[in-house]
């Protein structure tokens, strides 16, 4: 089974790029989209390809953030926003399970310039996300996924002592990333890659894609005790479309 996570920044400017042909063509059974920007009755014309079940998670706020999963298995149940904490009127959050695993689709705020809303993110979203991916783990394992906004370690971005307070790198913020970690799950990729120049995402800027001048804030997250089932995460920058590229996960199915 292969899932991808995709931070597409803004679906209706993706699909014009050749999103459609991409979906049909990467693989997967699972795709997670974050940065939608659009509510579904915004996307009522487009020819989606027959075989997807679609699932929308969009902002109270039109053209803003927004979440989608798109599988090919039909789930158990969906559910859109965090059941406790803040409610997700920012569409961050959505949860989708599966017979063998519940797989959450997240969008973590951005901790913004100045940092003006890391206090939000560190003493309101986080710890509610935390809760929410340790409960729904003690039913079945969960596999958590998206854009978390965060390099977790100086391997996981090209320039890391000039980012010392920046968003996405602050002490903060890596240690809140690790106590998702330390709950019970693993960073996918650096279980099977230890090296460093491997992005998700490039500024637009001063060509830093092209020079790969990037950062790795695009996970696979998985329950410890699905790891043995893990063959594969994958980072796919040769993906265009967007700042962020794909990143995948294939799983094994239960025996």
């Amino acid at each position: 089974m292969k899932l991808v996570s995709w931070n597409v920044n803004g679906i209706r400017a993706v699909l014009g790029k050749g999103f459609l042909g991409w979906l049909e063509d990467c693989g997967a059974d699972v795709v997670c989209l974050q940065e939608t920007r659009a509510r579904e009755t915004q996307l009522a014309d487009v020819p989606w390809p027959s075989g997807w079940h679609r699932f929308w998670h969009s902002a109270e706020r039109g053209g803003y953030s927004g979440t989608a999963v798109f599988s090919r298995m039909e789930p158990r149940k969906v559910t859109r926003g965090m059941p406790q904490g803040d409610p997700d009127r920012e569409g961050r959050l959505l949860t989708v399970e599966f017979e063998e695993f519940t797989l959450v689709n997240v969008y973590t705020p951005n901790s913004q310039n100045e940092l003006r809303r890391l206090d939000y993110r560190i003493n309101r979203w986080d710890p509610a996300f935390r809760e929410h991916i340790t409960a729904l783990d003690r039913i079945r394992p969960v596999v958590f996924c998206g854009d978390l906004n965060v390099a977790h370690h100086e391997i996981d971005l090209a320039r890391p002592r000039d980012n010392t307070r920046s968003a996405g790198f602050t002490r903060e913020e890596r240690d809140s990333f690790s106590r998702h970690l330390e709950a019970g799950f693993v960073d996918s990729f650096r279980h099977f890659e230890t090296g460093s120049g491997h992005y998700s995402w490039w500024s637009y800027r001063a060509g830093a894609r092209a020079r790969n001048i990037g950062w790795r804030i695009d996970y696979f997250c998985v329950a410890r005790r699905l790891l043995s089932r893990v063959s594969a995460a994958a980072i796919h920058p040769e993906v265009q479309g967007s700042d962020h590229c794909p990143v995948s996960l294939d799983l094994a199915r239960a025996r």
